[in-house]
């Protein structure tokens, strides 16, 4: 009943814009701190951004800094992420996740995930 769906991915080129878009059902995710994180083939899952609960604080990992923007629109339930300048080095599938409160966690402690949409950045 809880879930995250995860979509907007595809393929780009480089320097071209995604906007992804994550979807809650079954919560209301204005209160709970929501990340993206990405995993690339051969590679460990990373945090890419997130956004906190209540406030909306947000942070970025440093590699996508300046690219990347992540919002949430509490009455549609649903967090994007805005990538722009996008590289063949953010190739990956990217999952949004929530955190048991409003804080922002590592993705160790995140239990409630969605299922992910593939970034392919390629020329």
């Amino acid at each position: 009943q809880l879930q995250l769906v995860e979509s907007g991915g595809g393929l780009v080129q480089p320097g071209g814009s995604l906007r992804l878009s994550c979807v809650a059902s079954g919560f209301t995710l204005d209160y709970y701190a929501i990340g993206w994180f990405r995993q690339a083939p051969g590679k460990e899952r990373e945090a890419v951004s997130c956004i906190s609960g209540g406030s909306g604080g947000t942070n970025y990992a440093d590699s996508v800094k300046g690219r990347f923007t992540i919002s949430r629109d509490n009455a549609k339930n649903t967090v994007y992420l805005r990538m722009n300048s996008l590289k063949p080095e953010d190739t990956a599938i990217y999952y949004c996740a929530r955190s048991p409160g409003p804080m922002c966690l590592a993705a160790r402690y995140l239990e409630v995930w969605g299922q992910g949409t593939l970034v392919t950045v390629s020329s």
